[in-house]
């Protein structure tokens, strides 16, 4: 009997249905994309519909905008996070990457305090960049290049002590068994799937989202490149950001 794969729906009609019914539960998936594709809004947005829509738990961790422009830009999707937070079922962090590297240790403690369903890192090109010029132990966590040390104690190139701190942090969201989205920017030159050219690999799945501005129309794109654990929608689907986030074309569906 071959055992049934439990899911995160996103909540996006278009997108779950490429997902043959949402993400695997667990899974961590990287959300690959330059600048314009949505990546931030995709992820904001798995969190509000599973906390608006089925009570689910979302933590949203940001290394870039901080909570007033994360409000911001929710409400310019009639999404009221704010209202959300107080009835508990999203938490919004902005970790400051100038004000030390202990990332990993706060994440922890807040997963097991808050116990959400879904996780979002966004992103993780600012996280790991700022792990690698990093080298202050505070009194309130521990250096990622002193862990990254400690795993690989040989001599390091930046690939390599990127490729120990990415195994680390995805070691420990893998702990704890919560749907996860990281989101990372996707190199112009296609010839990897994310800014590090590791975290591909070591994820359980990469969505590869694209955008090409012809004068002015704009067309935006994404790629389920990988899934484990599921059977997926190899095709494109084309999608536009509306007035209520992102919406897969009718075509598709």
């Amino acid at each position: 009997m071959v055992e049934e794969v439990l899911r995160t729906k996103t909540g996006i009609q278009g997108l779950d249905k490429a997902l043959n019914g949402g993400i695997p539960q667990g899974n961590i998936v990287l959300v690959s994309g330059g600048a314009g594709t949505g990546k931030s809004t995709l992820c904001l947005q798995f969190c509000v519909n599973g906390a608006s829509l089925l009570g689910e738990k979302s933590l949203y961790f940001s290394t870039e905008q901080n909570r007033k422009e994360l409000y911001k830009q929710a409400n310019s999707f009639n999404w009221n996070i704010e209202a959300l937070e107080q009835r508990n079922l999203l938490k919004i962090i902005y970790f400051d990457v100038t004000e030390g590297d202990s990332f990993i240790e706060k994440m922890s403690a807040l997963i097991e305090d808050f116990k959400p369903k879904r996780i979002v890192i966004d992103s993780l090109t600012t996280l790991t960049d700022s792990m690698l010029v990093s080298g202050v132990l505070d009194d309130k966590g521990f250096s990622m290049v002193q862990i990254a040390e400690t795993v690989n104690p040989i001599p390091r190139t930046e690939k390599i002590v990127s490729k120990s701190l990415l195994y680390h942090l995805f070691k420990k969201l893998k702990l704890f068994g919560v749907t996860t989205l990281l989101t990372t920017e996707l190199p112009e030159d296609g010839k990897q799937l994310s800014a590090d050219g590791v975290s591909e690999f070591i994820s359980d799945g990469v969505m590869l989202l694209y955008y090409v501005g012809v004068g002015s129309a704009d067309y935006r794109s994404l790629d389920v490149r990988k899934m484990r654990y599921t059977n997926h929608d190899k095709s494109t689907l084309t999608y536009d950001l509306s007035e209520n986030g992102i919406n897969f074309k009718e075509s598709e569906l």
